[in-house]
């Protein structure tokens, strides 16, 4: 989903002689992996990945890695984020349960909805570029809107702030992402550090739901077939509700389990409340304590298509450091599979990134984020949100879309009217 690969040391490449990518043993797909689950590199493309694992060890932070372009998404992360904003029908409405509990599954099965999307096999997508943003506008079957931002913050660390609400529905969502990735043998992890803080206006006495991310594993990247898991446990949580829900990601054991399988027990202070359990690639379900009874929490196979479009401005009327304009180039050459095309463009932007760091510390200057600021040990929009949401609404849109001072005026399709033109 949003992990890393390589891999390094002299005894594994002794591996790669003795068990080559493309052998007849090593082609057959993982147990229990869908066919777009799993990727195979061709023999160009294997060879350029053995030539980078050779100058890497075991536990290298790989932050200043540069990666070969065919292991690619022609996404940012910034805009890769948005999959969680994609089935908003699971919170909407959720202020009128009067149960603590049923609000807290509610906010769960809204987050654990969003894994499901992913590109075939296992793909990166762009590493964001400091002052970077992306944004977009949803547009609702009721007339309602939801608006995102997203923003690179820093660079080193790489932080990615995020902000979604939609005022009309009472819902926001603040957070950032502070991935890093190191180099484990056969494998690459990435840890997701960072938390999602899910607000439900309409239930102020809630304050924030607390949820931080499972780590990612990009598994046999030396020979055969490659395989994204999430692993590890990550925490749901509200302070003020007393509820708490330790969610584990399972990774494949070796000789027994199954992919993308999870597990988790919700807990209302001492009480244990139910089990969720399932795989986020297929079906997850919620068993109750009191009653055994199930109930699907998200079908990914019988409702994953549903995901709800975004708008997003034409990128010729982007701005320069929008994602999709950013990285047009790339993304085009991806999808041409011109690897030298891609090399190319993706070297020109981060080339720039690296003259514009570099002038920043000579002057002595540090980057100042647009959209968010850092208070109180966290990343916080720069924006007073009214509590009407009609003017909630307007002042979240003229925010987001608005230029900054000295830039070309806004062309007028750059916020049109519910209904136009959307994507996904």
């Amino acid at each position: 989903m949003m992990g890393l690969f390589t891999q390094a040391g002299s005894h594994f490449r002794a591996a790669t002689t003795q068990k080559p990518r493309g052998s007849t043993d090593d082609d057959k797909a993982p147990s229990d992996t869908e066919s777009d689950e799993t990727s195979i590199l061709d023999e160009n493309e294997g060879s350029i990945i053995s030539s980078l694992i050779s100058q890497l060890r075991v536990g290298m932070d790989l932050s200043r890695v540069t990666f070969p372009t065919f292991v690619l998404e022609p996404r940012s992360m910034l805009e890769r984020i948005t999959d969680f904003m994609s089935h908003p029908d699971l919170i909407f409405g959720v202020e009128q349960y009067k149960d603590p509990e049923e609000r807290f599954i509610r906010v769960l099965q809204y987050y654990l909805a969003g894994w499901h999307i992913k590109p075939k096999g296992v793909k990166k997508p762009y590493n964001p570029v400091l002052g970077e943003f992306f944004r977009c506008r949803y547009d609702y079957p009721d007339g309602s809107q939801g608006f995102y931002i997203a923003e690179q913050v820093s660079h080193h660390p790489p932080i990615s702030a995020f902000f979604y609400i939609s005022p009309a529905n009472k819902v926001s969502i603040l957070g950032e992402l502070r991935p890093k990735s190191k180099f484990l043998g056969n494998s690459v992890s990435t840890t997701m550090e960072g938390e999602n803080r899910v607000t439900l206006v309409g239930v102020p006495d809630d304050g924030e739901y607390i949820i931080t991310m499972p780590n990612m594993y990009a598994r046999g990247i030396l020979f055969g077939k490659m395989v994204l898991e999430l692993g590890d446990t990550c925490i749901a949580k509200n302070e003020k509700t007393g509820m708490h829900c330790d969610l584990e990601f399972k990774t494949k054991g070796f000789f027994s389990g199954t992919y993308n399988a999870i597990a988790g027990r919700i807990r209302h202070k001492s009480t244990e409340v139910g089990e969720v359990m399932g795989r986020w690639s297929h079906v997850m379900e919620f068993k109750s304590a009191k009653t055994s009874a199930k109930r699907v929490l998200f079908d990914a196979i019988k409702d994953g298509q549903n995901v709800c479009p975004k708008w997003v401005p034409p990128e010729e009327e982007q701005e320069s450091n929008e994602s999709r304009r950013l990285w047009r180039d790339l993304t085009a050459a991806i999808g041409k599979k011109d690897m030298e095309a891609a090399t190319i463009a993706k070297s020109a932007v981060e080339d720039a990134q690296r003259e514009r760091r570099k002038k920043l510390d000579e002057n002595g200057e540090k980057h100042e984020p647009r959209f968010f600021t850092f208070r109180n040990g966290r990343w916080e929009v720069k924006l007073d949100i009214p509590s009407d949401p009609e003017e909630a609404t307007r002042a979240v849109k003229e925010w987001i879309f608005s230029r900054p001072p000295g830039s070309p005026a806004t062309s007028p399709a750059t916020t049109p009217p519910p209904g136009s033109t959307l994507t996904t």
